[in-house]
């Protein structure tokens, strides 16, 4: 390949999966040409794809030939290969340090805080209040003094970082869905700009940016969701 020429990328996805969309992001905030295969979640995977990744999941990253799997690795991959705002190289002035930063923000979200988030949407409505609780305290315990310095975007960047990539599509989630009460209380979103105003602040525009809204269909994803924990209960 030559050195103008654009790597071919193919990305296996579903628009329905949020791990999928991080790669979503990361491919519109580096502004790279790239071919869509859409997998259908809902049905047993084929031979075909099962051939591409043998886990089954999405996504699925084809760069020149050789496939690349799971949205964290896919995503971190396509910021080292094409160096932008998104991250520093590690041996750039202060790349090491901001890269660990983004490391601890993103393993804070997923340690911390993602793990309350899927109760809630499962929960019969008189229990949502209690657990939502629970996401507003991890939140501000975790998340709020990371983001103190944001300006507007993580680590005080001007610009999507990949702490915002692979965060983002669940960031979008807890603030799409707390309009929703079948699957978050109203409450939740009030709690968060009383008690976590810098993340307030940072989510409602992280989830404006279009890199993230690109793929984004909020109301059929809702209804999705509904309907899914209206069938479990």
């Amino acid at each position: 390949m030559g050195s103008n020429e654009s790597p071919k990328i193919i990305l296996y996805t579903s628009y329905a999966c949020p791990w999928a969309h991080r790669a979503q992001i990361a491919l519109k905030e580096l502004d790279i040409p790239f071919e869509t295969v859409h997998i259908d979640l809902s049905v047993p995977r084929t031979a075909e794809y099962l051939a591409i990744n043998p886990r089954g999941l999405v996504p699925s990253l084809s760069y020149n030939g050789t496939i690349i799997t799971e949205s964290g690795i896919v995503s971190q991959f396509l910021a080292d290969a094409h160096p932008s705002h998104l991250e520093k190289t590690s041996n750039e002035e202060g790349g090491a340090l901001q890269r660990a930063r983004i490391n601890f923000f993103v393993d804070a979200w997923f340690s911390k805080v993602q793990g309350f988030v899927f109760p809630v949407f499962k929960a019969v409505a008189e229990e949502k209040e209690e657990l939502a609780v629970k996401i507003v305290d991890a939140i501000v315990k975790e998340i709020e003094p990371l983001l103190k310095d944001a300006n507007p975007y993580f680590g005080g960047a001007t610009k999507f970082t990949l702490a915002e990539v692979l965060t983002a599509s669940f960031v979008l989630r807890v603030i799409a869905f707390s309009k929703y009460p079948e699957l978050l209380p109203k409450s939740l979103s009030a709690a968060l700009e009383a008690k976590a105003p810098a993340f307030f602040k940072w989510a409602n525009l992280v989830v404006t940016q279009e890199s993230v809204t690109y793929i984004w269909d909020e109301k059929k994803t809702a209804e999705r969701h509904i309907e899914r924990f209206a069938a479990q209960k």
